[in-house]
């Protein structure tokens, strides 16, 4: 794969909801009703990404010229010490061949993530594992998912 990553414009919007939508239509539904699937589809639309934008760290991920996956990293409510990563999507066909990990590298070189003691993700189900493997904890200690199917999970520095 010959994967570029850049920080997210404007020009991006689009294609970032259309991978995050594919995300979420093809690998979290075995996870999640269908009305979940749903209210997150509303989420992460061009407009609500542009919003983001502005006070979050986003990242796009390419291969070539395809929009592969996003990813993004904020202060978590506010605080200087704690960051939270956010929207860090990758395209089902991409999934398992290094776009998820080349993303979150990205993450953690950034500014966000470097300045915090503590960097929380609201993982899905589905991303469980994949955080593992990159060293998140489960904030509870045993990685039961919340009311919103969200398991809470951090990695402290």
């Amino acid at each position: 794969m010959d994967f570029k990553i850049r920080r997210f414009e404007e020009r991006d919007a689009a294609a970032a909801a259309a991978v995050i939508g594919e995300a979420l239509r093809v690998s979290n539904a075995p996870d999640y009703p269908p009305e979940i699937i749903r209210e997150m589809l509303e989420l992460y639309t061009p407009e609500n990404l542009l919003e983001q934008a502005g006070s979050e760290h986003l990242y796009i991920l390419r291969d070539g010229e395809k929009t592969v996956g996003c990813g993004g990293i904020a202060p978590h409510m506010g605080s200087g010490t704690e960051s939270i990563l956010v929207t860090v999507f990758v395209l089902p066909e991409y999934q398992g061949r290094g776009a998820g990990r080349r993303i979150m590298e990205a993450l953690e070189e950034d500014a966000y993530f470097l300045r915090a003691d503590r960097v929380v993700v609201h993982s899905s189900i589905t991303a469980r594992d994949f955080y593992r493997k990159l060293g998140y904890q489960f904030s509870d200690g045993v990685g039961t998912p919340d009311e919103e199917g969200c398991i809470r999970m951090e990695k402290r520095r």
